[in-house]
């Protein structure tokens, strides 16, 4: 048994005052040894006496907080440890490239249908463990990997609001990989990184990220939400144009495809297309994991609190029904 409040405990002392008391009239009358010997109401003293002690045992023990230590039960299920990598850039707050959106909701924003369908993606997954990371011009640490739903729900939900006009998706990926390292791997462990552009990354990011996510066996989802009128990162017969280098995008997804710890790319046009992509790594990261269920301790304040009010009530009741002495 742990308490909240251990210096309390000192007080328990104070619970045997009642055991130590005389009764009223034996201090009153001059000489009690005159009235006759009435074994029942010596048995009713010693039971208020006890009734009086354990209340105020019960009232110090519930001050103190007494509650069960917290557990961790090992369980086996289907899912993944996932880290979302969510661009907060400014453009993710415009309309999709399509503009016609068989589900009705023409002119949502990228964000916003991300926010809506990412939610509904968590909500699916109940043994997951998720993390969540936004950027822009750099990253920012929204989430680390825990097992609440509400905790990242919530973090989702906040993730709204204006960005700024970068998309530093390097920063980004370092910062969700960083994530795997101090949280024991479960058996599958992905990052989904969702972008409507892509920046250049660093020859050292690169093998920084390319390390990480090998040595942590991290496989990448890449789910890109195109802007209107740009190049499709699936386009193997795009050239650029002499002496210009090949859009950040397919530089990005062709670094990509040579990372062997798994690489998956999607490219959504719409939030039906976003839809599908999110519904395909659904799909995918179901593999069997073990991981710790948190189960909290029993919290006893009440129980002490409720117990000692009936012992109360008891003396009281008992206190009604009492004789009264003679004057």
């Amino acid at each position: 048994m742990l308490f909240n409040t251990y210096w309390i405990l000192f007080l328990l002392p104070l619970a045997g005052l009642p055991l130590l008391l005389e009764r009223t009239h034996s201090r009153t009358y001059s000489w009690t040894a005159l009235l006759p010997k009435d074994r029942l109401s010596d048995l009713v003293g010693l039971l208020l006496k006890i009734l009086a002690a354990l209340a105020l045992l019960l009232i110090i023990l519930g001050i103190a907080g007494p509650h069960t230590r917290a557990q961790q039960v090992e369980r086996v299920g289907e899912g993944a440890q996932l880290v979302l990598t969510i661009d907060r850039s400014a453009s993710m707050d415009d309309p999709f490239s399509g503009s016609m959106v068989s589900t009705g909701r023409a002119g949502e924003s990228k964000s916003a249908a991300a926010r809506r369908l990412i939610t509904d993606f968590v909500n699916q997954r109940k043994n997951d463990m998720f993390g969540m990371v936004t950027f822009s011009n750099s990253a920012m640490y929204v989430m680390p990997l825990t097992q609440s739903r509400e905790a990242i729900l919530a973090a989702i939900d906040a993730a709204g609001g204006p960005g700024l006009f970068q998309t530093n998706i390097g920063s980004g990926l370092t910062s969700a990989a960083g994530m795997f390292e101090k949280t024991p791997d479960s058996g599958s462990r992905a990052i989904v990184l969702l972008s409507d552009g892509a920046g250049r990354i660093g020859d050292n990011a690169q093998q920084k990220i390319k390390d990480w996510l090998e040595r942590m066996h991290i496989t990448l989802y890449w789910i890109v939400l195109r802007q209107p009128g740009a190049i499709s990162i699936f386009d193997e017969n795009y050239k650029p144009a002499e002496d210009q280098p090949l859009p950040p995008s397919i530089e990005l997804h062709q670094y990509f495809k040579k990372l062997r710890s798994g690489y998956h790319p999607y490219e959504a046009d719409d939030p039906q297309s976003l839809a599908l992509a999110i519904e395909d790594i659904n799909s995918k990261e179901k593999k069997p994991i073990r991981y710790l269920e948190q189960i909290p301790g029993s919290d006893y304040t009440t129980h002490c609190f409720a117990l000692a009010a009936l012992m109360i009530g008891l003396l009281l009741a008992i206190k009604f029904v009492e004789v009264k002495t003679w004057h």
